[in-house]
């Protein structure tokens, strides 16, 4: 029996076990975020063993409150256009500097780490060598606030298990995230779901785990935003697409229907005045509104909140689309992209 109490034994199981759990650090990025980052960050500290914030060009004081708690800050040049992907890849190359853990937990500076997630994530990776990517659950801190809140609150609810891809917020394996080369800086939408492709391809699983991950703050009270963040996912769909086909084609084709053939048609036929086919172009979105009500119902929404929601999921073809055509025009004339923010 050894002075602490403990026999050798029993040290030695607790060594064993110490060097069998992985190391996990966080990297959180962000602009701007005020109070939401300042929610992040203490959320992490004692979760993680260390958090590198990566800002790119705040001015409301997000860096010196980083500071403050001891956690590493990587100040972005903005001479280079910005986007999520570089901020990240730059937040990663910050953790080689004390040596790399074994996993890596991506965060958004506007949602705050669930108390117990980092565990949670680090003993899956641990249990199954398998996996490249864990997930959780995204949640809104007021869901109720907005019915763009409360749209985010339904996209994040995703059924558990093996996935595809996911969103920014996840725990990633360092190994397969250094081979596979890290997320993709010249992405500007969907670079999670383009970095889980490629993962994918390199032979890791990814998997969404039955529990909340990150409680989102998604502050989205104007319609202007929810049109530009609607016209980024299409960007998406476009850019993410033509990388990995056939990923997100039933969203181009539904997207290319209902956001460009459609009103197109009805264009079309005011500018001729063949004004019959008005009212079965008419019928034709009211079928896909009444198939997303009963879809959302199905998913514990009330009839009233999925008739609601259910009216900005249809309209939202047509910012896809035009999130589409920005990606097809870039591209053709040779033009670097550029973020499409909506905050």
């Amino acid at each position: 029996m050894s002075a602490d109490g403990k026999s050798s034994a029993e040290k030695g199981s607790a060594e064993k076990g110490s060097a069998e759990t992985g190391t996990v650090a966080v990297v959180a990025i962000g602009r701007n975020e005020g109070e939401r980052l300042e929610r992040c960050l203490r959320s992490l500290v004692g979760q993680a063993d260390r958090i590198v914030y990566v800002d790119s060009g705040s001015t409301d004081g997000s860096v010196d409150f980083a500071r403050s708690l001891g956690v590493k800050v990587v100040e972005l040049d903005m001479s280079t256009p910005f986007t999520a992907a570089r901020a990240r890849n730059a937040g990663f190359e910050a953790l080689k500097e004390d040596g790399l853990p074994d996993y890596v937990q991506f965060v958004d500076g506007d949602c705050a780490v669930e108390p117990g997630w980092i565990d949670a994530g680090r003993e899956a990776l641990d249990a199954d060598e398998t996996l490249g990517i864990v997930t959780g659950w995204r949640t809104e801190i007021e869901p109720d606030a907005t019915v763009y809140n409360a749209m985010c609150e339904v996209e994040w609810h995703r059924p558990a298990g093996e996935i595809v891809a996911c969103g920014g917020d996840m725990m990633v394996r360092t190994e397969i995230f250094q081979r596979v080369g890290g997320f993709n800086p010249t992405v500007i939408a969907s670079e999670d779901d383009e970095l889980c492709l490629r993962v994918g391809k390199a032979g890791k699983r990814i998997v969404r785990l039955p529990k909340i991950m990150t409680r989102h703050d998604a502050n989205m009270t104007r319609f202007v935003e929810w049109w530009q963040r609607t016209v980024r996912n299409g960007h998406g769909f476009a850019e993410v697409g033509r990388m990995h086909p056939p990923h997100f084609q039933a969203e181009r084709r539904r997207v290319v229907f209902y956001g460009g053939v459609l009103p197109g048609l009805a264009l079309v036929a005011t500018a001729t005045g063949v004004w019959i086919a008005i009212p079965g172009i008419g019928a034709i979105y009211f079928l896909s509104w009444a198939k997303t009500v009963k879809g959302l119902v199905e998913l514990g929404l009330s009839p009233r909140e999925a008739a609601h929601q259910a009216v900005y999921l249809t309209l939202s073809k047509i910012p896809n689309m035009q999130g589409m055509l920005t990606y097809y025009r870039r591209r053709l004339l040779g033009r670097e992209a550029r973020i499409i923010e909506y905050k």
